[in-house]
């Protein structure tokens, strides 16, 4: 109770109890009483007045305590309605993409924080950290913010001012003094600085409001003076959409009956703050429309009743997921139901090549488009805008979607899955680079088909099987070689499948020989080894195969068809043992021919020479006669020691004897033995040898023996296709360690057959006489026993050249192979 109520009410009191004491003593007075009576009085008329004033005061203070309560009563009212009041703006200012901070009285104690903390801040920021400028400002900005914020609470200067975050977008910042303490807004910017630098200040008119109702995904719309709608945002016409009403941007649908609407514009005239109606619609729901002044008209918005205040679709529902997702190598992006960035990871930008100061949350994926396509990071299109059209229809999808392969210009090759982010929209892509995927891909088709192609190829058949014992690959061979159809093959059959279908085709064995290599197939011993074999199939073919485990656990077998391969083999090991059999009788025959030729022979020459001594016993033609008989005995008995050199070179058993020669001497023997093969016959002389030998040559150390078989066989060569007389030249010099002698003659010239012979043991039928073969042999192969060389070079105009290169030592040289 007052104080001034209480004195008013003990003043009444006081007042109505002097009266009633009077009353009480009137009657004594009355009566005439003398003194003492009315002495005696006096105290029962204070007593009478003391009581009635305590009655009095008791119903007084009763009446001030009801009417005390009373007020308790409406004072809790309207605090209650103030409060009510308080949340219906912290509920709209929350709702708003912006951050309002604000200070109490004398700016002391922790500033309180409204709004979405996502439309400035990077995601998963708190809502605190908008007071830490550095984490989200540059230092320039937000050195320049903190000056102006200090001006504010200091000395009660406002600002407005549009700064760039690090993430390149413009928040607006106002301050202003609020009562004792101070407020300050950060919200994104919708209108960019001069260009001078200097701050813009907004426009007093409708158009800040329907942008922060056009960022609401609750139904919001604008009234003017006359309380009709002059904006509604796309979520209001959404749910009329869904009510069944139609409107205009320009004259927006009105969502209650006339009724309804006339008692709620009522309620809000009456109402000092905030008017709110309750309304239930069975196709879309319950909903609390909230009203409230704005900007010379009302605004108001449409809040769900049985969910909880919205909030901007994927930003702080992946927030949490944030680490993960940053910590994989698979690129994401995840996009609200806006188009707008929320949520990537560092392998999204690399995958793209964008800096990082370009992606920036909020960033919408069109102008993501557009930048790629810009800087030709995405296929090639004939129609850009339709195929972004299509790309971007992913927002409306219900269920996981996977895009065609994107092929980029770079030579890489982009998979794209899309996915809904949630039940409030979005998408969430993902993106596989398969270019190395795809190139293993191709690699291994073209493996494969090179590896097809090759097994095709082959004369062996093969048939891989798997460890389940069915074919899991072949090749036409197998089949042609089986007598298997190609189209059983290529159904993967079992090796039961396969020895059956055999034993149809080769009815005599067919079978049993599958069922023998079945136990190669399915022994899993994991120390068996490799098998090999030869199978004699009842129609007279004859099959190598190879059992080969490979590295996967599979098994492959391989046949080949030996049979001609195998008659030839013994064709030639028949044809080898008839061939060592007639050289063994060739040596024999050699050995026993020569020797026993030899005997003869000599008998012959010893009684030619005894008829060419009997002086004047015969006549010129029988003496030209003997001569001949000696030649030819000379030659033969040459002849013989050729064939026994050839053969001892053939046995292996030829060795050579160095010695130091004597060059003049080895040329003496060499012309003997020419002299006794062509012989001077009735005063002709077959032959005309010159011989030059070199000056001061240097010692000579070979066998004798064989360098004068050289010399002679290639001098009566040499005499052989001369003509009768003519000049056959034997020089003699050395050469750098190396001994040469060079034989010339003036015959026809060396033939092909000639040289041939030189090369091999082939009689050369060509020339005045024969055996210019064999003699040739014999050359070569003891000059190779030596270690030296043979050429021959025709001379011109008519002739042919020989050079014997030997060295000079032979006494290392080797016997013959």
């Amino acid at each position: 109770m007052a104080p001034d109520q209480l004195r008013k009410r003990w003043g009444f009191a006081v007042v109505a109890a002097a009266p009633l004491t009077l009353m009480t003593a009137v009657p004594a007075l009355a009566q005439g009483v003398q003194a003492a009576s009315f002495a005696s009085a006096v105290p029962l008329s204070f007593a009478v007045g003391a009581g009635a004033f305590a009655l009095l005061a008791l119903a007084g203070i009763r009446s001030a305590k009801a009417e005390s309560r009373a007020a308790r009563q409406r004072a809790a009212g309207q605090v209650a309605t103030l409060r009510a009041q308080l949340d219906e703006y912290e509920a709209l200012l929350s709702g708003t993409r912006e951050i309002t901070v604000l200070w109490t009285e004398n700016n002391v104690g922790d500033p309180k924080f409204l709004g979405q903390a996502s439309a400035v801040l990077p995601v998963g920021r708190p809502p605190e950290s908008a007071l830490k400028f550095r984490s989200w400002l540059p230092a320039n900005e937000a050195e320049r913010l903190a000056e102006r914020l200090e001006g504010l609470r200091v000395h009660g200067h406002a600002f407005d001012v549009v700064l760039t975050a690090l993430d390149n977008r413009s928040v607006r910042a106002s301050g202003w003094v609020l009562g004792g303490g101070a407020a300050m807004r950060l919200k994104p910017a919708f209108m960019p600085k001069a260009a001078d630098g200097v701050d813009q200040p907004a426009p007093q008119d409708t158009g800040s409001a329907r942008t922060m109702l056009s960022l609401l995904d609750q139904p919001a719309f604008l009234r003017g003076d006359g309380d009709q709608l002059i904006y509604a945002n796309a979520a209001y016409f959404r749910l009329a959409k869904g009510l069944g009403r139609s409107g205009s941007p320009e004259a927006p649908p009105e969502l209650l009956d006339a009724t309804t609407l006339k008692q709620h514009l009522a309620a809000c005239a009456a109402a000092d703050g905030p008017a709110g109606l309750r309304i239930n619609w069975p196709s879309q729901g319950s909903y609390e429309l909230i009203e409230f002044s704005a900007g010379g008209g009302r605004a108001g918005y449409l809040r769900p009743v049985s969910t909880p205040e919205a909030t901007v679709p994927g930003e702080a529902s992946f927030a949490p997921i944030g680490g993960i997702i940053d910590a994989l190598a698979t690129p994401i992006a995840i996009f609200n139901g806006k188009r707008e960035l929320v949520q990537f990871n560092q392998a999204y930008g690399n995958l793209w090549n964008l800096h990082p100061k370009f992606l920036a949350l909020g960033l919408d994926e069109r102008a993501i488009l557009d930048k790629l396509r810009t800087e030709g990071q995405l296929p090639n299109q004939v129609d850009y805008q339709t195929w972004r059209t299509e790309h971007l229809k992913s927002y409306g999808r219900k269920a996981p979607h996977e895009n065609d392969p994107w092929h980029l210009p770079d030579g890489r090759t982009v998979k794209v899955f899309s996915a809904p982010a949630g039940p409030e929209g979005g998408v969430i892509y993902v993106f596989e680079d398969i270019t190395e995927r795809l190139q293993l891909e191709s690699t291994n088709k073209a493996f494969s088909n090179v590896q097809r192609e090759t097994i095709n190829a082959l004369s062996e058949a093969v048939a891989v099987f798997g460890t389940n014992g069915r074919l899991t690959l072949s090749n036409p061979r197998l089949s042609a070689l089986w007598k298997l159809p190609m189209n059983e093959l290529g159904t993967n059959p079992h090796i039961d499948q396969i020895a059956e279908a055999t034993g149809r085709a080769i009815p005599e064995d067919g079978a049993s020989i599958w069922r023998d290599l079945k136990r190669g197939i399915i022994d899993l011993n994991p120390t068996r080894s490799d098998t090999t074999g030869r199978i004699n199939r009842s129609d007279g073919r004859l099959l190598d195969y190879a059992i080969t485990r490979l590295p996967d656990g599979q098994t492959m077998m391989t046949f080949l068809d030996v049979t001609e391969s195998a008659s030839y083999s013994k064709v030639l090991k028949e044809r080898n043992d008839a061939l060592v059999a007639a050289d063994l009788l060739k040596d024999a025959f050699v050995e026993n021919v020569s020797y026993e030729l030899r005997s003869p022979l000599t008998n012959i020459i010893g009684f030619a020479d005894l008829l060419a001594n009997e002086n004047g016993a015969l006549s010129e033609r029988q003496r030209a006669y003997v001569d001949y008989i000696r030649a030819s005995s000379v030659t033969l008995g040459v002849l013989i020691d050729n064939i026994l050199d050839l053969a001892s070179v053939d046995a292996g058993i030829a060795e050579l004897r160095p010695e130091l020669l004597d060059v003049p001497g080895l040329v003496e023997k060499a012309r003997a033995g020419l002299s006794a093969t062509f012989p001077e016959i009735s005063g002709e002389r077959p032959i005309n040898l010159v011989v030059d030998i070199e000056d001061n040559l240097p010692p000579f150390i070979a066998d004798g023996t064989r360098v004068v078989q050289v010399l002679y066989n290639l001098l009566s060569n040499a005499a052989r296709f001369s003509p009768p007389g003519g000049e056959i030249r034997l020089s003699i010099s050395h050469r750098a360690g190396r001994m040469l002698f060079v034989i010339e003659d003036e015959g026809p010239g060396l033939t092909d057959e000639m040289k041939a012979a030189i090369q091999t043991r082939v009689d050369a039928p060509v020339g005045r006489q024969r055996g210019a073969g064999l003699g040739l042999s014999i050359v070569k192969t003891f000059v190779n026993l030596h270690g030296g060389t043979i050429n021959t070079e025709r001379r011109e105009p008519r002739g042919s050249r020989i050079i014997v290169n030997l060295p000079r030592d032979s006494a290392m040289a080797g016997v013959a192979e």
